[in-house]
């Protein structure tokens, strides 16, 4: 019997069939794939904590696992002392994301573990802001971000505000691997958990501390804008809803519209399907209504409000989606522009990028004097390197990578898509004051500093078999050393593997050609994919576009290739 086979007998045996999960079981009962691939492998922690499809199985989010994580993770905080010092946690519109939360807080004041907990749905950057206003040890958010709606998550938090990362994630993960799923877990009541002073709930208190962060980084004041420009925003029925109309209107936006069925929570996002902003597909309501109300800017947010994405109007009243390298673009010349015309910019500012993200923020940067520095994939990394960058004396600029993610302030330290959600409305109400349209500046920015073209694909390959032949598609980039892909030579191949320079170890490879383009290629920490990054800068914006097409289609013939 093989080993999800085996799994799924022990669960057999230990559910009581009274549970509300035994039945999911015997719907399993004779099809293998399904136990397969509820059961191949124990659900560990990815790019985001854990993250997964919501049912019964080793490989899930259940109660179990959920239970397990947090047992694990309050061991953790009781050896380093952490009780007192206690634990934010967050939850988002998803379904069981707040019996999860509510399951955690009961866990961990069980153990004599403080809790924060949010007394309603809240965006992750908030999560991330209280942890270090709080003086928290650590930080939950249940969610699974920009993922369908089978899925859920368990991101997890430390002291410093990111994501868990290094020794810490290791520590956490090896106290987890200890613990049986079916061991008994103590639990507080909640009331219970109040009147012995470990159990605080957070809400306006906290809302308007978060605010005034986000207020601090406006760059303009509102005699510099114009605030009637016409702004349609979607929240994609998740937390950026509440936070982003309050700010709006209290910025004074007298345009600024919410698409009405994508307004409230809704864990089946019945009108999107897929909440992730970084596809163009869950603009087209947004789309609908900026055409009706003659929106120039369309601003979107995952259902947690980490991820934030932009549409800009064209001539014709049609929309283009913008990706994360140009939005980042703009963001920076932007902050460096105003930062600068006001005296206020520093010659060691320091900016953060991922290695997978493009050049084109970098050139911009670099333009201004501003420093920049790379880091692996993920806000944990990226916002994991500011301490550091602080003891030498920088200060923090900007972080952000090519999959719509900016953190425009070092108080959050990870993506926050209210913020850089505000500045981009600022932006917006800026130029239209100076008569220019964001066409018009992303135009300029190409003309000023190159004509940048990206392009980033995936290969979806699910369960067991594709996470099988996703370390085949890195083993033959890997030890094939290819020297050219179609017409364009291999200069150099940097392997992350084992680490490069001051860049930690990570299963990533880049590939530089002889035509000044690069790409990248690596497996996913928290999708069934395998990714690729291709970069290029040519003469003109059409030409990138399609020398970044010409690369790509080489670069998949090979990939999929592999068996």
């Amino acid at each position: 019997m093989n080993h999800a086979m085996e799994t799924y007998r022990i669960f057999r045996e230990k559910l009581s069939r009274d549970d509300p999960y035994y039945e999911e079981l015997l719907q399993m009962e004779g099809n293998e794939a399904a136990i397969t691939d509820a059961f191949y492998q124990d659900i560990v922690f990815g790019t985001a904590g854990l993250r997964g499809i919501c049912g019964i199985g080793t490989n899930r989010m259940n109660r179990l696992t959920v239970g397990r994580a947090t047992l694990g993770l309050a061991q953790y905080i009781k050896d380093h002392q952490g009780e007192q010092k206690g634990v934010a946690i967050a939850y988002d519109c998803r379904y069981h994301s707040r019996e999860f939360s509510e399951l955690a807080a009961r866990i961990l004041t069980a153990q004599g573990i403080r809790v924060y907990l949010f007394d309603g749905l809240r965006p992750t950057p908030e999560l991330s802001f209280s942890i270090r206003r709080l003086s928290c040890i650590s930080g939950i958010n249940m969610t699974a971000s920009h993922n369908p709606k089978e899925y859920n998550g368990y991101k997890v938090y430390w002291e410093d505000g990111a994501q868990i990362s290094g020794e810490v994630s290791d520590g956490i993960q090896k106290k987890i691997e200890a613990l049986s799923l079916f061991d008994e877990i103590p639990e507080l009541a909640l009331d219970e958990a109040k009147e012995r002073g470990l159990l605080t709930m957070l809400g306006s208190g906290m809302d308007e501390a978060y605010d005034a962060y986000v207020k601090s980084n406006y760059l303009r004041d509102a005699s510099e804008l114009d605030l009637t420009v016409p702004i349609v925003y979607t929240p994609l029925n998740g937390a950026g809803s509440v936070p982003m109309q309050r700010l709006a209107k209290e910025r004074g936006f007298e345009n600024f519209t919410v698409v009405p069925e994508q307004k409230d929570p809704d864990p089946e996002f019945t009108t999107v399907g897929y909440p992730n902003p970084e596809d163009p597909k869950a603009f087209r309501l947004a789309e609908e209504l900026g055409k009706k109300t003659g929106a120039e800017l369309l601003v979107a947010t995952d259902p947690d409000s980490d991820r934030m994405a932009i549409e800009i109007r064209n001539e014709d009243g049609t929309y283009s989606f913008l990706n994360g390298n140009q939005t980042g673009a703009l963001l920076i010349y932007y902050k460096a522009m105003s930062l600068q015309e006001k005296g206020k910019l520093t010659d060691h500012e320091a900016l953060i990028k991922s290695i997978v993200t493009g050049d084109f923020g970098r050139t911009i940067a670099s333009r201004f004097g501003i420093h920049v520095f790379e880091a692996l994939t993920g806000f944990k990394n990226i916002c994991g390197r500011i301490p550091q960058l602080e003891e030498e004396g920088y200060h923090y600029f900007f972080g952000y990578e090519e999959s719509i993610g900016c953190a425009p302030g070092e108080e959050v330290r990870d993506k926050d898509g209210i913020t850089a959600g505000m500045l981009i409305l600022e932006m917006a109400a800026y130029y239209k004051k100076k008569g220019l349209a964001m066409r018009d500046v992303l135009s300029q920015l190409y003309a000023m500093f190159g004509a940048f073209a990206e392009k980033q694909v995936s290969l979806v390959l699910t369960g067991a078999e594709g996470k099988e032949r996703i370390g085949r598609i890195m083993t033959m980039f890997r030890l094939g050393k290819p020297e050219a892909f179609g017409p364009f030579k291999v200069l150099k191949t940097t392997d992350y593997l084992h680490g490069y320079e001051d860049i930690p170890a990570s299963n990533v490879l880049k590939f530089n050609l002889d035509d000044g383009s690069w790409f990248a290629v690596r497996p996913s920490g928290t999708e069934p994919k395998c990714k690729f990054y291709v970069y290029t800068r040519q003469e003109t914006r059409e030409k990138s576009l399609e020398r970044a097409e010409e690369i790509t289609k080489c670069v998949l013939g090979l990939a999929e290739s592999v068996k």
